[in-house]
């Protein structure tokens, strides 16, 4: 699976072409889909560009994007720097009307199994995001691990060689773990295109899109999500 990563927390004023509202990101999306995207994965945004998981924000860029790209998963963050307290967060979930696809919870935050277990409970897929192999110790810890959706390994903007050991001890406790779920592989800025390689000799799902990288590989500057999208699928094969 190859999953397109449509904005994170970037703004136009870093790329032109970085999609802000339900129109833009429906646009992105499609094309996203048309170059080879099997799912979609995106930020909401309220009416002033800022990120958001109010209900209402969610629900508009969630139609607006299934509208585009009928039958394709679309997922959205719940990063803690979107809405840095634990209960406002829960009950944002809890007043979602449109819900997603799936979620992505970074296990390092605050109150993530209890975000985790209220996803499931609503229905909505669990992506464990895993920065560190400390994450992947209280993931496994975690009772109703088996009930995730996939994986989400993340790597940070750095060179190989500062995330090298983290990664290589992140993938032996999995591996000596009896957990088997789909596996997402993905690194930002300058860890991108390499996780992305990693991924594609591993036989793992892989994640691209202006949220990651701004760059092609050889540092050109990339015209859009499509174009990322479909030099990462060629890379995959």
């Amino acid at each position: 699976m190859l999953k397109a990563a449509l904005n994170g927390n970037r703004t136009p004023d870093e790329h032109p072409r970085i999609p802000v509202t339900p129109q833009q990101l429906a646009g992105a999306a499609h094309e996203a889909v048309e170059a080879g995207a099997d799912a979609l994965h995106l930020h909401p945004r309220n009416a002033a560009g800022a990120e958001s998981l109010d209900a209402e924000d969610a629900a508009q860029a969630l139609n607006a994007v299934r509208a585009a790209c009928p039958g394709v998963p679309v997922g959205i963050s719940s990063g803690w720097w979107i809405l840095p307290d634990s209960e406002k967060r829960l009950a944002a979930v809890r007043a979602w009307t449109v819900l997603p696809d799936f979620v992505s919870v970074n296990w390092h935050e605050e109150q993530s199994p209890e975000l985790a277990e209220l996803l499931l409970e609503r229905g909505i897929g669990v992506e464990a995001g895993l920065w560190t192999a400390d994450a992947v110790r209280g993931f496994l810890d975690w009772p109703r691990r088996d009930e995730v959706l996939r994986l989400l390994l993340e790597m940070p903007d750095k060179p190989i060689r500062d995330y090298k050991a983290e990664l290589g001890k992140m993938f032996a406790l999995l591996d000596a773990s009896d957990l088997d779920k789909p596996t997402v592989l993905h690194g930002l800025g300058e860890s991108a295109w390499p996780l992305l390689r990693e991924a594609a000799r591993r036989g793992l799902s892989a994640r691209i899109g202006l949220e990651d990288t701004l760059l092609l590989p050889g540092d050109f500057a990339a015209a859009n999500n499509a174009e990322l999208v479909r030099v990462a699928r060629e890379m995959l094969g």
